[in-house]
């Protein structure tokens, strides 16, 4: 039996039921199965039919069967208005059945995909469980052949065709499995299954074991149903005779309303047929859309309201109505007013915002032109999609976010199919919807974190999304008609590039954010975290107040980020701590200095440990690149006897492992100019670490901090306490450009250190720096590991011996 998917991705794990919804129950006895009853519907031996339930005890029995991979047993009631039938209500004949697929509809909706396997007889309800079970006694098929039940299959055989061909518009297929019968038992039940019967005349026939006279039931009804065929059949083609084209339409339609009045429906539906007629003529849709919505329309109109397609059609049109084909008048850029949008909502970010106003110049001065997709990446906190809100409040657009965190079925992004139930356009026509305006602005969040599985690749589906040559057309595929989604304005946001396929990445420009400098944090929190957390937690700025010193001890000691979300948790804590003070009348307001905030926030959590960690020759301070922001990392050697091995731990990758290899070569062959025998090399080992051994590290970044430790280890010098660095190193001594300088930059501003060592051929992201952290910091230039050791070491006095050939930037 095949199971359902969403109901037991969580009923497999170990103790788990499906759904959630039953206690472990005991087993059944071996002559006992469950019972779900049904109204209106008989289910037959070796057909396959679906089951809609509703009552609670139907769910339970169902869940149960799925859940054992059981069988149930399917039972007609006596009487249909019954809610809680019981062992009377039912009839004592009924199917056993395979569940072969058990659906849940997001309307909250359960359905079982059954096929009948054989007939059975109730001989009494079991009580003990949540839903109907009963021992049974199963009626096998009567396999006995005679001449008179040959004869009656063949003439059963015979009508069942003939019934098929006065059918309109029957498939073909119909009357293949009709021939393909062979057993005269599964003939009278197919038969049976699908005619037009009373469920009274069907129970008839299944609790009909003898064959011969079960054919005979059958037979007997089947006669009488091609009879109603062949009259209905010459009454339409006279009807067609005598009547041309327009006469017979509307003979249909008042044949139908008529037929709509008398089952109480009529006014209704066409009220609701005329009401989507006038929807769809004022949604402005293109003339391909509209066509395809008017033809929707009329399959609606000739549908029974009780068809399991009316409310599919009925949705899919809401979907094509609700959608905003028309593009509103847009108000005009400002770009002064955009300018005092984005210092109101964000500090600093200079670049950033120079590069969003001049996007909005180019949207302004060319609106039909396609405008580069942006994408702001960053470590979390730094503020990309609030940037996204701020831009659309400079552009007077909706703004609408789509979450791509964690999307791995390219059908969210395409949507399904509406053969499907429960079928839904994808994110990106729901957004717009959502948005109501085709020209929003649209936020496509953690575009990094798309992940591909079984269903297709998401990361695929947004190429069309983000092509301007190609999202004119967009085709969702619940909509299957095209979308234009060039005036959408797409803003991604990501932590990390590495991820994102290239092919996607080349669609979008790419704008870094680094992470804020304790200046900047403090700036933040004063003009936006404070007055933030003070609404959040109920006061007024004048119960409560954080002092200057305390926010920069905050920023400093208490938080160590590229953003600042802890910060504003930070921030909230000591607030919090105020509001119980004033709540329980011990205060009427309360000011919160630097010396409360061991009694508020705990003991400082952070410190300045690079002075205590390089006061020893084979310290050297590194910087290195996260996906969340820039940070420092302490390089440590240190000699032992041995046979000259290099030692390397603290979860080093390959890369990381060579600069190692690479640097302690390097070391080598400068050995006479440390005052070391390289001699030395053969009878030791050096034992090289990166603290922090449970993060993996990787990168050739730390190939000059590695070669200064090792130098300062051999030569017996330390290494300055305020200067971090960071290069590749080459085996001719060439310090090698690397990536990630801002973010490191920043990170060596945050730490509290003063220099930084950088690769020469690094000068040209010195542009890219923060303003802050260029006024805190001394930058050395490397050319050469000789400047490196030169700039670092000092002569045992604190102090560089000598900048050799260094270039220094004040």
């Amino acid at each position: 039996m095949i199971r359902n998917e969403r109901l037991f991705a969580a009923a497999d794990a170990p103790g788990a039921e499906p759904g959630g919804a039953l206690p472990p129950l005991p087993p059944l006895p071996k002559d006992a199965i469950v019972i779900v009853p049904v109204r209106n519907m008989v289910l037959f031996p070796g057909v396959v039919f679906p089951i809609a339930i509703g009552r609670p005890v139907s769910i339970a029995a169902a869940q149960e069967a799925v859940r054992t991979q059981a069988q149930i047993g399917v039972v007609l009631q006596r009487d249909p208005q019954v809610d809680e039938p019981g062992a009377d209500d039912l009839h004592k004949v009924g199917t056993v059945a395979n569940v072969v697929r058990y659906v849940t509809t997001p309307d909250g909706g359960h359905h079982l995909v059954c096929q009948g396997e054989e007939r059975f007889r109730v001989v009494e309800f079991v009580p003990g469980w949540p839903f109907l079970v009963a021992r049974i006694i199963r009626l096998p098929e009567p396999d006995a052949v005679s001449p008179a039940i040959e004869a009656r299959f063949l003439s059963l055989q015979s009508q069942a065709l003939e019934a098929i061909e006065l059918l309109p518009q029957a498939p073909p297929e119909m009357a293949q499995a009709v021939r393909a019968i062979a057993a005269p038992g599964a003939l009278a039940d197919v038969t049976a299954a699908y005619m037009d019967a009373r469920p009274d005349e069907k129970q008839e026939i299944l609790e009909t074991v003898d064959l011969e006279a079960r054919m005979e039931k059958v037979a007997r009804l089947l006669t009488h149903r091609i009879e109603v065929l062949r009259l209905s059949r010459e009454i339409g083609q006279q009807t067609k005779a005598a009547l041309d084209e327009r006469q017979r339409e509307v003979l249909l339609r008042e044949q139908m309303a008529a037929i709509q009045r008398q089952l109480g429906e009529g006014e209704g539906k066409a009220e609701e047929i005329a009401e989507l007629s006038e929807a769809i003529a004022k949604a402005g849709m293109p003339q391909e859309v509209e066509e395809q919505a008017r033809k929707e329309l009329r399959r609606l109109e000739r549908m029974p309201e009780a068809a399991g397609e009316y409310g599919m059609i009925r949705t899919y049109l809401d979907w094509l109505i609700e959608l905003p084909w028309t593009i509103p008048d847009e108000p005009p850029i400002e770009i002064a007013e955009a300018r005092r949008i984005l210092d109101e909502d964000h500090f600093g970010l200079d670049t950033i915002k120079r590069r969003i106003v001049e996007y909005l110049a180019v949207r302004k001065l060319a609106p039909q032109g396609k405008a580069p997709i942006l994408c702001f990446v960053g470590p979390p906190g730094v503020g990309k999609t609030s940037l996204g809100q701020s831009i659309a409040r400079a552009m007077g657009r909706k703004f609408v976010r789509v979450s791509l965190g964690g999307v791995h079925d390219e059908a969210e992004i395409r949507g399904h199919r509406r053969t499907y139930i429960g079928a839904l356009p994808g994110n990106i026509i729901q957004a717009i919807r959502k948005a109501g305006a085709r020209n929003c602005v649209m936020m496509l969040d953690e575009i990094d974190k798309l992940g591909a599985g079984i269903h297709g690749d998401p990361s695929a589906a947004m190429l069309e999304v983000l092509d301007p040559e190609q999202n004119a057309t967009f085709r969702d595929n619940y909509l299957a008609v095209p979308f234009d989604l060039s005036r959408v304005v797409f803003i991604a946001t990501a932590n990390m590039l590495d991820t994102i396929p290239g092919p996607l990445r080349d669609r979008m420009e790419v704008i870094s954010l680094a992470g804020y400098t304790d200046d900047e944090k403090m700036q933040i929190a004063r003009r936006y975290l404070v007055p933030r957390q003070l609404e959040a937690n109920g006061l007024a700025a004048a119960q409560a107040e954080i002092d200057e010193e305390a926010l920069r001890a905050i920023v400093q000691h208490y938080t160590r980020e590229a953003g600042v979300r802890n910060l504003e948790r930070e921030i909230g804590k000591a607030l919090r701590h105020a509001a119980v003070r004033i709540a329980e009348g011990s205060a009427a307001a309360v000011r919160i200095g630097a010396d409360d905030l061991a009694a508020v926030l705990g003991p400082l959590r952070f410190e300045n440990e690079v002075a205590m960690r390089t006061s020893v020759p084979g310290v050297a301070t590194g910087l290195a690149w996260t996906p969340v922001g820039g940070d420092i990392l302490f390089i440590e050697a240190t000699r032992i006897p041995g046979s000259g091995r290099l030692i390397l731990t603290g979860q080093l990758g390959e890369v990381m492992r060579e600069s190692a290899q690479a640097a302690l070569s390097l070391v080598k062959s400068r050995a006479e100019s440390f005052g070391v025998d390289p001699k030395l090399f053969a009878d030791s080992d050096i034992h090289i670490h990166v603290p922090a051994g449970a993060t993996p590290k990787d990168g050739p970044s730390a190939g000059v901090a590695m070669f200064t430790a090792l130098a300062s280890l051999l030569s017996g010098r330390t290494v300055r306490s305020d200067t971090a660095m960071t290069g590749e190193i080459s085996l001719r001594g060439l310090v090698l450009p690397v990536g990630g300088i801002k973010e490191k930059v920043v990170a060596a501003a945050r730490a509290g250190l003063t220099r930084v060592m950088l690769p020469a051929r690094n000068r040209r992201d010195y542009e890219e720096i923060p303003e802050q952290a260029r006024a805190k910091l001394e930058f050395v230039w490397l050319e050469r590991v000789d400047d490196a050791v030169a700039a670092a070491l000092s002569d045992g006095t604190g102090e560089a011996a000598s900048s050799g050939g260094a270039k220094k930037v004040a």
